[in-house]
């Protein structure tokens, strides 16, 4: 199993009561993300098509159940589902040219 978050980061602009977050993903499937997701208690409406925010809390709860650590760049790289093909792609074709 390789669950992924990113650092935490500042979203002011998204008026909500939790400022500061992160994100969850896998790289390999959304089974696997939506089963960790429940792990941390997370309902399933919370998923966001590819990934799930977390706030600060239930970040240190996933890094400790397992989850890896990585760079918002990496976290795109690998993450499962189309976001993260159209990203593996561009850099694919950037590397030909």
């Amino acid at each position: 199993m390789t669950i992924l978050v990113d650092d935490l980061r500042e979203y002011p602009q998204a008026r909500l009561p939790v400022a500061h977050w992160c994100h969850m993903v896998s790289d390999m499937s959304f089974e696997e993300l939506h089963e960790f997701a429940e792990r941390l208690g997370i309902p399933r409406h919370r998923f966001h098509r590819d990934h799930y925010d977390l706030p600060a809390g239930l970040r240190a709860r996933a890094l400790a159940l397992g989850a890896g650590r990585v760079r918002s760049t990496e976290l795109v790289m690998r993450m499962a589902g189309p976001r993260g093909d159209r990203v593996r792609g561009r850099r694919a074709r950037r590397r030909v040219d």
